[in-house]
This record gives C-alpha cells, structure tokens and sequence, in this order.
C-alpha cells in the first residue's frame, strides 16, 4: 500500500471571516507547521484587498504556500491544485515540519479529504445547450431543473452559478447519476489521501456572530483599498479569468466602478453575498468526512497531542 501524502498533514476551515488565518498563525509555530492555503482565490495575484489575503508581515512570521502563484488572467481547476498540494506537502515534511492546510474552498477540501471522482469530459455540444437554456429561460429555471434530478448539488449552488450547475446537470445526463451521489463515494481506494481522525477542524461560531463580522470584514475592506484594486485590476492588459472573476465582491465593485449603484448599495450587496456564501460553505462542512466543528479553545485541546510531540522534538 502506497503512503497517504497527507497522513500527518492537518486542516483547519471554516466559514469566510470565522478567523481561520489568525488561528493558523497561532497554530503554526506550537505545531512546526507551514501553512498551505486551501483558497482558491488567493492563488491569484492581485486580488489582495478582497480576498483578505494573509500579509507580507504574516507570511514572514509563518511559511505560507499556493498564494500568489497565478496572475489574474490564468485558470485553475480542483485537480490541479491537489496535484500543487501533493508537491508543497511532501516538501514542507522533507524538511521535517507538518503541513497545516488553511481555508474554506469546499471543492479543494472535498479533493483533499476524499479525492477526485472519475469525471466524465465534458460534453461541448450539451454544455452549449444547457447554457442556452440559461440564457433563454433564465438561471433560475436552470436551478430548478437541477434540484428536480440532483437536490443535494442545487442546494450547494447559487441559482447564478451557472458554471456549476450547468456542470452537475451534465453529468447527470452523462452518466444517469447525479453529481452529489459522486461526490459521495471515496475515489481513492486504498492507497490514496487519508487524514488521521481528528485532523480536521472546522471553527465553530454563532451565526450572528459570523454575521456581524462580515459585514464589519468588508467595510474594512473598502476602507483599505478594495475599490482601487479592482480598478487597477480592470485596466490589466489581459482580463480576469473566468474563476478569478468569480471572487467574493469584485463583480459588484466593478459595477460600482460602472456607475449602476452607489458605494453604500455595493457594500450591502457585498455584504448579503458574502453571507449567504458563507451559510453554504457551512452546509458544505457539515457534510465533508471527519471534519469537527471547534472553537478556538477547543481547537488547541483538539491537537495538544501533536504540540507535545512538537515540544517533546518528536
């Protein structure tokens, strides 16, 4: 049997504004542990301000990987970032520390904690057409059309996501199955990614406390810049890619940028998305293998075993 890659490597995640990168940070040191970010929208170079991407200061006090390692106009995909994680982990343990993996992309920490399901290609003609629809009948009634075949996956994602739900409607069609029941399945076999009970945590916090710091999170950002980054951004030779464009806000500043609402609607409607994102990744958590819900105290309880062992030089 082939060695797990991530058998000693730990994840922590939580919702967006919950304090997972302050908690890494305290984290990090107790367990000599180097910080693999499990964001997909930190990858991108650029997008700083609203993606509240870990500081210069941060990332001098703890090592941190895949941040920054794609510009903007660049794609990436869930396969390709496990294969990146592969490569950071086994470097980080070659020098004899532990990878502590840190953020709240549902997708990656699915990949992560039970891999990849064998996905069939994609079908350009169907593709086509189901975006059509959209276009035609409106996102909503392909949403609808989704939740008749495959509830589970239309409750993860947003009637707007039409990315996504065109993709779990094709492979319904594909394969006479519907996404969620994949992604259910452990892909891996025997050999493949295997956490240690107890490995992941999910910080665990009232939902108006979540709440309230979001909406205090963005007005913080705006306050630092937000609206001159996307400015910057949008005078880029080259346009955000379609996942990049996908980042929390930066649509709606670009709207603002375009005259089509005031700073103060941009904001609430920054604030309302970023919520409800975060009600879904929740949903998400909840339904990813081993992941235990903590809070703070309790997250230093949960791997005092693993900071004696860091202390003890074992």
């Amino acid at each position: 049997m082939t060695p797990s890659p991530f058998a000693n490597a730990l994840i922590l995640t939580g919702p967006t504004a919950s304090g997972k990168s302050a908690l890494a940070l305290e984290l990090a040191p107790r367990l000599n542990a180097e910080i693999v970010c499990a964001d997909s929208m930190t990858l991108y170079r650029g997008l700083d301000i609203g993606t509240a991407k870990p500081s210069a200061e941060d990332r001098a006090r703890v090592p941190h990987h895949l941040i920054d390692v794609l510009d903007p106009s660049e794609s990436a995909n869930v396969a390709w970032w496990l294969e990146q994680a592969t490569e950071r982990v086994w470097d980080i343990e070659a020098r004899g520390k532990t990878a502590l993996f840190v953020g709240g992309t549902p997708f990656y920490l699915k990949a992560l904690l039970c891999g990849l399901f064998p996905s069939p290609p994609a079908d350009q003609d169907l593709r086509r057409r189901l975006e059509a629809d959209a276009g035609a009948l409106g996102n909503g009634a392909l949403h609808a059309r989704l939740a008749g075949v495959d509830p589970v996956s239309a409750g993860r994602l947003h009637p707007n996501d039409v990315r996504r739900v065109v993709r779990a409607l094709e492979v319904w069609q594909l394969t006479g199955r519907p996404l969620s029941v994949w992604q259910q399945q452990d892909w891996w076999g025997d050999d493949g990614p295997r956490f240690r009970a107890g490995s992941c945590v999910a910080i665990n916090i009232p939902r108006q406390e979540l709440y309230a710091r979001i909406d205090r999170r963005v007005e913080g950002m705006v306050a630092a810049g937000w609206v001159d980054e996307v400015r910057r951004l949008r005078k880029e030779s080259r346009p955000l890619s379609r996942q990049a464009s996908q980042a929390l806000g930066y649509r709606e500043i670009g709207e603002y940028l375009d005259g089509r609402r005031s700073l103060p609607e941009t904001v609430a409607a920054v604030q309302l998305r970023t919520r409800q994102f975060a009600k879904r990744q929740l949903t998400w958590f909840r339904g990813l293998p081993g992941c235990e819900f903590c809070d703070w105290k309790l997250t230093f309880e949960r791997w005092s075993d693993r900071m004696a062992a860091r202390s003890a030089g074992t």
